[in-house]
C-alpha cells in the first residue's frame, strides 16, 4: 500500500525543479570528463597526472559545463516532454562545453599532455557527455511512464482522433498531462488499416460503423479524444456518429496553451457538447483592436451576473482595463461571479455593485462614483412567455431601465454605450421583442440627437443584435439536459420551429467587436449561418446521450407559446445591411427617429406601465411599433384596433 501511494505521489509531480536538473547535468558532465581522463591516461604515455593538474582539469570541465548549459538552457525543458529537438540542444551544449574546455587547457595547462592526448580527451568527453545526458533523460522518461502506467493501470482506454499536427501534439509534448483517468493507446483515422506508429503509438484505421464497433470491443476503448473543435465538426458525420451509436464517450482536449499553463483538470476532460456540433464556423474577432480600445479604461457592465453579462466580464478582465464595475440586482449570481473573478483574475480591479437599472438614484450613484468610460448594457428581461404575462415589467426594465442608464451615460460623459439587443426586436411578435425594439429606438434617437447638436453630450451609442445563445440561463439546451436526466420526454413547441444559435463566448466577442468598430448610432448584426431546427437539436442531444429518439426518449410537441413564432429575423422589412471590416458582422441601415417625439411617447408608455394596466400598455406599444403583431397571444385582439396616427408611424 505504501509503494502504491509513493508511485501515485510521484505520478502527480509536475516537473523536477530546473536548477536540480542543472546541477545533475553539470555533475554528469564532470563525470564524463573524468571517464575521458581515465581513457586518455590509458592510451597516452606522456601526461601530467599531478593532483593540481587534475583539479584544474575538473574545474575547467565544471566551468565549461556551467557556461554552455546556461547559454543553451538545456535544463529548462520539462524532461518527460523532451523530443528529438532537445537532443540537438544537448549536442550543441556538449560541443560548446568541449570548446571551452579546450581553450582553458591551451591557456592554463598547455603542456598537460600531447596534442594527440588532448584530442583523445576532448573526443571521449564530447561523446561521453552527450551519451550520459541523453541517457539520463531517457531513464527519467521511462521511469515516469512506468510509474504512470502502474498508477493508472485501471484507467479506461482512449484513442486520439486523427494524425494531424494537433493530434500528434497530444501524443508528444502533452501526452503525460492528458492521461488522467484514461490510458492513451493510439490514434484513430479513417481508411484501410495500416500498420504504422506515431511516437510509439499504433494508428488504427476504420471505415465503417461495424469496424469501429469491433475495434472498440477488442481494445476496450471507453472514449475518443478530439484535439479541437474543428476536428469535432469535421468528423460530425463519421466518428461522432460512430461514437453516438456505440455509446463511446467523446472528449475534447484543452488547447496546448491551456495545457502548458497548468490550469487544466486532466482528471475530468470536458465531453463534446451539442454546441460543438453546430454546422457553422465560430466568429473570428480582432482581439488586438479590442484590447487597445479597452486598455486602462473604466468599464461598467449592467446585468453583469447574467449569462451574457458574466461572460462579458470574464473576457473584459483579459484586456487590461483600469477597473471593471459589475452592476446587477441578482444577489447570489453576483456573489458567485465575484468569487470566480477574485480567484481567476487576482490582479484585476473590479467592484460588484448591487442595484436595479429602474432606480435612477442608484444608477446615478454608480456613474457619479466610478465615472465609467465605456458601458455595456446587458441588463434586461429576456424570457418571452414571462414578459407576455408581465408586459408592464418588460417596459419598466427593458425600456425605462435602458433609458435611465443611457441618460446617465450622457450626463457623466461616457465615451461609448453598447446596448445588447435581440433578433426578437425585428418585426416583434411578443412583448419582450417589442420592448427591446423600443430600447433600440431610444438609444439610437438619443445618439442621433447628440451627433446633430440637438442634445448636449459626447456619448456614442451602439446596438448589437444576435439570436439565441446556447447554454444561457433558461435556454433550450439546459432545459433539454434536465429533461434527459429525468428520462424524458424532451418538449419542443412545434415540429417546424427553427432558431439561429451562437455560443455565449461568440455573443460576447460580437459585443466587444461592436464596441470597438462602432462610431455611433449603428445597429450591428451577426451572420449566424444556417438556422437550426429545434426538433433536430433535441434528437441530436438524445443521440449524444447514447440513446435513441422515439425509442429510449420521446420528443413531445407542446404547441407554440404565447408570443412565439416559428422563425426569427435579424432585420425588419425597412432595413438592409452594410458590410463592415469583419465579414461576419453587418451594419443595419435602420430608420431614424426624432428624439423629442420618442421621449414624449416613451414617457406616456412608462406612465401607463407604472399603473400595471397590461392591456393599455401593450396597446400603446403596438402604436409605437406598427410592425408589432402578436402571435398566439391574448393581445392578438389589439391588432385589429384602429391605431391613432402617432408621429412614430
Amino acid at each position: 500500500m505504501g509503494i502504491k501511494n509513493l508511485l501515485t505521489n510521484l505520478s502527480h509531480v509536475k516537473y523536477i525543479n530546473r536548477w536540480i536538473v542543472f546541477i545533475i547535468d553539470v555533475l554528469l558532465s564532470t563525470i564524463a570528463t573524468g571517464i575521458a581522463f581515465g581513457f586518455t591516461c590509458y592510451f597516452t604515455s606522456h601526461i601530467d597526472t599531478s593532483f593540481f593538474t587534475i583539479l584544474q582539469l575538473f574545474t575547467f570541465s565544471i566551468a565549461g559545463s556551467i557556461l554552455s548549459f546556461l547559454g543553451l538552457q538545456t535544463y529548462k525543458n520539462v524532461i518527460r516532454h523532451s523530443a528529438f529537438v532537445e537532443s540537438g540542444r544537448i549536442a550543441s551544449a556538449t560541443f560548446a562545453k568541449v570548446v571551452i574546455l579546450f581553450l582553458l587547457i591551451e591557456l592554463f595547462i598547455p603542456k598537460w599532455t600531447t596534442p594527440k592526448g588532448v584530442f583523445l580527451e576532448l573526443l571521449i568527453d564530447l561523446c561521453g557527455t552527450y551519451f550520459i545526458l541523453t541517457t539520463f533523460r531517457v531513464i527519467l522518461i521511462l521511469s515516469y511512464n512506468y510509474i504512470k502506467d502502474k498508477t493508472f493501470s485501471n484507467s479506461d482506454n482512449l484513442l486520439i482522433c486523427g494524425t494531424e499536427a494537433s493530434s500528434v501534439d497530444l501524443l508528444t509534448s502533452s501526452l503525460q498531462n492528458i492521461k488522467g483517468n484514461y490510458r492513451i493507446i493510439g490514434c484513430l483515422t479513417n481508411g484501410k488499416n495500416r500498420s504504422i506508429r506515431i511516437s510509439g503509438y499504433r494508428v488504427y484505421s476504420i471505415e465503417t460503423q461495424e469496424a469501429f464497433n469491433r475495434l472498440v470491443d477488442s481494445l476496450y476503448v471507453k472514449a475518443i479524444l478530439f484535439p479541437d473543435y474543428r476536428s469535432v465538426k469535421y468528423e460530425d458525420e463519421r466518428f461522432v456518429r460512430f461514437c453516438e451509436k456505440k455509446r463511446v464517450k467523446m472528449l475534447l482536449a484543452p488547447s496546448i496553451n491551456e495545457i502548458e499553463s497548468g490550469k487544466i483538470n486532466y482528471i475530468n476532460l470536458p465531453e463534446v457538447r451539442i454546441e460543438d456540433l453546430l454546422n457553422r464556423e465560430e466568429i473570428i474577432i480582432n482581439l488586438t483592436d479590442i484590447a487597445a480600445s479597452l486598455r486602462d479604461k473604466t468599464v461598467l457592465v449592467t446585468g453583469a451576473a447574467g449569462s451574457i453579462g458574466s461572460e462579458l466580464c470574464r473576457q473584459i478582465c483579459s484586456f487590461g482595463v483600469k477597473q471593471l464595475i459589475l452592476f446587477d440586482s441578482a444577489e447570489t449570481p453576483m456573489h458567485n461571479l465575484r468569487l470566480e473573478l477574485e480567484e481567476n483574475y487576482t490582479d484585476m480591479s473590479f467592484m460588484p455593485v448591487m442595484g436595479d437599472v429602474r432606480m435612477p438614484g442608484r444608477v446615478e450613484s454608480v456613474f457619479k462614483r466610478f465615472h465609467p468610460e465605456i458601458v455595456f448594457h446587458a441588463a434586461a428581461y429576456k424570457h418571452v412567455p414571462l414578459m407576455e404575462e408581465n408586459p408592464c415589467e418588460a417596459v419598466l426594465t427593458n425600456v425605462q431601465g435602458t433609458r435611465i442608464v443611457a441618460d446617465m451615460a450622457v450626463k457623466y460623459g461616457v465615451e461609448k454605450f453598447v446596448m445588447i439587443s435581440t433578433d426578437k426586436a425585428v418585426n416583434p411578435t411578443n412583448v419582450m421583442g417589442a420592448s427591446k425594439r423600443l430600447a433600440e429606438i431610444y438609444v439610437q434617437s438619443l445618439g442621433i440627437a447628440i451627433s446633430k447638436g440637438e442634445h448636449e453630450g459626447k456619448t456614442r451609442f451602439i446596438t448589437t443584435r444576435f439570436g439565441n445563445v446556447l447554454g444561457s440561463n433558461g435556454s433550450v439546451i439546459p432545459r433539454f439536459r434536465e429533461q434527459l436526466a429525468k428520462g424524458g420526454p424532451l418538449t419542443v413547441t412545434h415540429k417546424d420551429i427553427i432558431r439561429y444559435f451562437m455560443t455565449i463566448p461568440e455573443a460576447c466577442r460580437l459585443v466587444l467587436e461592436a464596441g470597438t468598430i462602432g462610431k455611433g448610432n449603428e445597429i450591428y448584426i451577426f451572420d449566424m449561418g444556417i438556422p437550426v431546427k429545434i426538433a433536430d437539436l433535441a434528437k441530436r442531444m438524445i443521440e449524444l446521450a447514447g440513446l435513441e429518439a422515439g425509442k429510449d426518449i420521446k420528443i413531445e410537441y407542446t404547441g407554440l407559446r404565447p408570443g412565439e413564432k416559428l422563425y426569427e429575423e435579424l432585420l425588419n422589412d425597412k432595413e438592409n445591411t452594410i458590410p463592415t471590416s469583419n465579414q461576419k458582422i453587418f451594419k443595419a441601415a435602420a430608420r431614424e427617429y426624432e428624439y423629442v417625439e420618442v421621449v414624449g411617447l416613451i414617457n406616456d408608455l412608462n406612465r401607463i406601465a407604472a399603473t400595471v394596466n397590461k392591456t393599455e400598455t401593450v396597446k400603446l406599444m403596438k402604436v409605437l411599433i406598427p410592425e408589432f403583431v402578436s402571435q398566439n397571444s391574448e393581445y392578438e385582439k389589439l391588432d385589429v384596433v384602429d391605431i391613432v396616427n402617432f408621429p412614430l408611424i
